[in-house]
């Protein structure tokens, strides 16, 4: 059988929407793979190319397919791992190969380059002396005061000239026409981080933190590469443990791949790193211009930083002496893409690194149930640390029931108990944070006076609310009518959750007016530096409250806050989705963790109407290994991941009619599939998406779990080659509702 390869001809982003196919001999069959550079013939000469894929389908016809006539040799490590890397993903997740090139290879496009310009005499002294004289007799003043200028400093930066000396690019051009001086030019860099100032800082490690850097260096001095879960409570200090081992690294002329999961950790993180390692440190995320982003490329690709930190896209960053990968806050769902290729960074880094001959370090105070299960089981080493630094007490944590609250007459969103609180720390001027869980806020319905939830029957998740009144599970297309009253105690107050960030801010300012409260959320982040603003502002108490969502309780440490409120904790906990207790115990854990992290010990006050949930009351106790256990049993019991592996199958057309027949028919076509592989696999649906319709556009979903990730793969690589009307997409083990 004939095998075909097709190949980029240059790697260059703007080419990659235009592969070309080559016939592969024979001879250069066992060599040929995907991301191996090749020499092809090209019109009427012979041209150097990347293998992206490898196909037994000829895209036109067989005569004039051209053969490859070479394997080269020593080809651009760092690249063609990154197109074998883009081959495996798609092969993985499901997509497109322009898909897959195009998030490994993220630089959009060539940027002009920045320019630094000098202006030298070459003209002697004395010649110059006698031009200068000439050029005040014409009256050239311009010409004169350059001259002077450059008799004085013979080696000036052309910036200088033209602006503090007021001198035309002509007139430095004329003297450079008469021979008088030569123009030189360097290039330089945009560095996003140029601005910040090393203290050279440098913490000593506990012997806690000391037991952790040994365990991985001792595998590493043995060149064995592992995935290790550093568990460790909020303020253990995992960061410095994360410097250690990347000084260590970086020592043995290796490189590094910091991923954290927000923007908004950037700044206090680099700052961190900067301090100890200078220069060597650079960023890549989303809020960098075209030239920033263009640029950092550039940097890591010419070994002039070693370390690169960013979200998700820094794990493509083009190191060739790659040897660790650190994903700090490791549970975080921003870690999975939400665009095709539907990646995890935690599997794609743990690929990359196996490429690499490099270790991956996975840290969290909560970590995702599918890497404390993984360690569980063997696949990942765990490794603890169980004390903050300086043996610090973690905060003292007490629930509020707002369902006593509303029974006393508070409809307010602050219960009394936080009010008081609120008022002790501005009398004593300590800190407040104020953490609203927006997560799926308006998406269930659940009654303020006993706490019930409306649940589907079938799955155990909250139903959504829908235009027309019903609620609809998402899992399995059950519905039902809103109900007007609540089935178990017949309250009226049944409803969604409606308040936002802003809410909170003026309902906190009417109640304390003489607080200076700073709000972090959406809105108030959307410039570039605003994140930075808000953090330093804060952390220069130019605030008494903070107010925000996510973005507030991932990481940051602020020696000055002592208290700190989380309302409406079972927001998360009750979204139409299996994740929900997780992102429930996590986020609470977190927030919690921002509290006493100085030389005040910290208070946390969590309110809810489910005060008796075993994730809020585990949360309370900073007991993550009673709340595993009693999620994965429920994991189990329900046959979600990581117990099992779940395949969502995602189908969107305009015409409803057609997406409501295809979609049947393909769940017809997976059960004959399936017809011998009952006891290892179910396949549920197809039911409407979480958002039935968006932009005029239908939407279903499939769902299939299965304890073998291989069959699963093998389900979706038969689908991608069945003719669809429908456009589909497939995503493994979704952290997030569809």
């Amino acid at each position: 059988m004939t095998l075909f390869a097709n190949v980029i001809v240059d790697i260059s982003i703007e080419k990659l929407d235009r592969p070309f196919q080559y016939s592969i001999p024979d001879s250069l069959a066992d060599r040929i793979h995907p991301g191996v550079q090749i020499e092809a013939p090209f019109g009427n000469r012979s041209i150097k190319g990347y293998v992206i894929e490898i196909t037994d389908t000829p895209e036109i016809e067989i005569e004039r397919i051209k053969p490859i006539t070479g394997v080269l040799s020593g080809s651009v490590a760092m690249e063609s791992q990154l197109i074998e890397l883009a081959a495996w993903m798609r092969q993985q997740y499901g997509s497109t190969m322009n898909q897959a090139l195009k998030t490994v290879l993220p630089v959009k496009k060539k940027t002009k380059p920045v320019e630094r310009k000098w202006i030298d005499r070459i003209a002697t002294e004395e010649e110059s002396r006698k031009k200068l004289a000439l050029f005040e007799t014409k009256h050239a003043t311009a010409k004169a005061r350059l001259l002077r200028a450059l008799i004085e400093e013979p080696h000036i930066e052309q910036s200088l000239i033209t602006g503090k000396l007021n001198i035309s690019t002509a007139t430095i051009k004329s003297l450079e026409k008469d021979g008088l001086i030569e123009i030189s030019s360097e290039r330089t860099y945009r560095n996003p981080v140029a601005n910040l100032k090393r203290q050279g800082k440098q913490i000593a490690l506990n012997q806690n933190q000391q037991a952790v850097v040994d365990a991985i260096m001792a595998d590493y001095e043995m060149q064995k590469y592992g995935t290790y879960l550093v568990k460790g409570v909020t303020g253990s200090g995992k960061t410095e443990v994360y410097m250690e081992l990347i000084a260590k690294v970086l020592k043995k002329g290796k490189q590094a791949i910091v991923l954290i999961p927000e923007i908004a950790l950037t700044y206090q993180t680099v700052m961190r790193f900067y301090n100890r390692f200078g220069d060597r440190v650079s960023i890549i995320n989303s809020r960098l211009s075209d030239g920033e982003r263009y640029d950092q490329y550039l940097r890591a690709k010419n070994h002039d930083v070693d370390i690169i930190i960013g979200p998700r896209s820094a794990l493509f960053a083009p190191f060739d002496q790659l040897g660790l990968i650190i994903i700090d806050e490791e549970h975080e769902t921003s870690y999975k893409s939400e665009n095709a290729p539907r990646y995890h960074a935690r599997e794609v880094a743990i690929k990359r690194a196996q490429m690499s001959g490099a270790s991956v370090v996975l840290g969290s105070a909560t970590p995702s149930l599918e890497s404390y299960y993984r360690a569980k089981e063997g696949d990942f080493k765990l490794l603890e640390l169980n004390q903050r630094v300086e043996e610090k007490p973690l905060p003292s944590c007490e629930i509020i029931d707002l369902r006593e609250e509303l029974h006393s007459g508070n409809r307010s969103i602050l219960s009394r108990r936080l009010q008081a609180l609120m008022e002790q720390r501005l009398e004593r001027g300590q800190q407040t944070m104020l953490f609203l869980n927006r997560r799926g806020l308006s998406g269930f319905v659940s009654c303020r006076s006993c706490g019930t939830v409306i649940k589907c029957p079938h799955c155990d998740v909250s139903l959504s609310q829908h235009r027309g009144g019903k609620l609809m599970c998402h899992y399995c297309g059950y519905e039902i009518q809103q109900p007007k009253v609540c089935p178990e105690c017949g309250s009226k107050y049944i409803m969604g959750f409606k308040a936002g960030t802003q809410k909170v801010e003026e309902m906190v300012q009417k109640r304390f007016p003489n607080a200076r409260i700073l709000r972090m959320d959406y809105d108030t982040t959307r410039t570039k530096d605003s994140y930075e603003s808000i953090l330093n502002a804060f952390g220069n108490h130019e605030a008494d409250i903070l107010i925000g969502t996510q973005m507030i309780v991932k990481g940051h440490d602020f020696a000055n806050v002592t208290l700190v409120g989380i309302l409406a904790a079972d927001m998360s906990l009750n979204v139409a989705d299996f994740h929900g207790p997780e992102r429930t115990f996590d986020l609470i854990t977190q927030a919690a963790g921002r509290a006493g992290r100085g030389d005040i010990p910290g208070q946390v006050v969590i309110q809810t109407y489910s005060p008796d949930h075993y994730a809020i009351e585990t949360a309370k106790n900073q007991d993550y290994e009673h709340f595993y256990e009693m999620e994965i049993a429920y994991r189990r019991l329900m046959n979600y991941p990581p117990v099992r592996n779940m395949l969502v199958i995602q189908l969107t057309n305009e015409n409803e009619e057609i997406l409501n027949t295809e979609a049947e028919n393909i769940k017809i076509y997976i059960d004959k599939m399936l017809v011998n592989h009952r006891k290892d696999c179910m396949a549920i649906g197809p039911a409407d998406a979480g958002i039935a319709k968006i932009n005029d556009i239908y939407r279903k979903v499939i769902y299939i779990k299965s304890e073998k990730e291989d069959l699963l793969v093998a389900i979706k690589d038969r689908l991608e080659r069945k003719q669809a009307i429908s456009n589909i997409q497939y995503d493994f083990n979704p952290v997030s509702g569809f």
